[in-house]
């Protein structure tokens, strides 16, 4: 299978060395691919330059698009989410290109609950921030294409390099929200790998899938989780928002991802957490 990943950063990345190790040949498309792993084809673009598209490879089979935002403001999420997304669509429909899937990496912020609610991929849609809204054009954009298309809404996003939540636990910069409990929704970023990889194997896989480990935990939990593991004394509180709510505070459950043959490697944080406390 000749397989293009868009935007191979940190995700894609982990997915290109296992999509590799299972025999497919994988192209790497960043603006800088000298980092790329080894065995991965390197493809020197840029996404929102429509001009360096102009010769992807030939005869695709998969397309996976894992881009991630350059910053934290409107501007960089419409281009990472949107722009880039009908640029990389238009390259293929000028190529005459016909993969039977392209995968699509969104994120959990397209829901807008904040009460502590369940979520699945039939809730109601409705961000209540530029990221969310960003990211739901571009589903909408993929899904409404030619194309078979997929997505996968991701929690939050941890792993090897990304461990801000342990440092800020270890430093004593964390706080624990007063009130109400705050949930919180994450996931491995070898999950997130292993997840894409099999969706990409599925034969008749649904259009939408929640990607997230099997405990939405609340807050609390984690940070005191983290502290006793670390020896160093729980973060403190600090006073509930002014009208009472845990903004975000919502539920998400990966029950369709589940039930689709998908097993975790990091079934909660717990497992996760403590590989890269051991070093793992």
């Amino acid at each position: 299978m000749r397989v293009l990943i868009a935007g191979c950063g940190y995700v894609g990345s982990a997915l290109a060395r296992r999509l590799a190790d299972a025999g497919c040949e994988v192209f790497g498309l960043r603006r800088t691919p000298s980092g790329l792993p080894d065995g991965i084809q390197p493809i020197a673009a840029d996404l929102l330059e429509r001009a360096t598209l102009r010769a992807l490879p030939a005869d695709l089979d998969a397309v996976l698009y894992t881009a991630s935002a350059d910053g934290f403001d409107e501007a960089a999420y419409k281009a990472a989410y949107v722009h880039g997304l009908r640029n990389l669509l238009g390259a293929l429909e000028e190529q005459h290109q016909s993969p039977q899937r392209i995968l699509f990496t969104s994120s959990t912020a397209v829901y807008g609950q904040s009460d502590g609610e369940w979520v699945d991929e039939t809730s109601l849609t409705a961000p209540r921030g530029f990221s969310g809204r960003c990211v739901l054009e571009g589903e909408q954009l993929l899904l409404a294409s030619r194309y078979p298309s997929l997505v996968l809404r991701l929690g939050g996003i941890y792993g090897p390099g990304r461990t801000r939540l342990i440092e800020s636990v270890r430093s004593g910069k964390a706080r624990l929200r007063e009130g109400s409990p705050h949930y919180t929704n994450r996931i491995h970023r070898d999950d997130c790998a292993g997840a894409l990889a099999h969706l990409l194997g599925l034969e008749a896989p649904q259009r939408i899938y929640l990607g997230v480990d099997c405990e939405p935990a609340d807050e609390v939990l984690v940070l005191h989780w983290l502290a006793e593991r670390l020896g160093v004394p729980p973060p403190q509180v600090e006073p509930a928002p002014a009208n009472g709510r845990s903004p975000g505070s919502k539920r998400a459950a990966n029950d369709r991802l589940l039930a689709s043959g998908y097993r975790f490697i990091y079934p909660t944080f717990r497992e996760g957490y403590g590989a890269l406390l051991s070093g793992g």
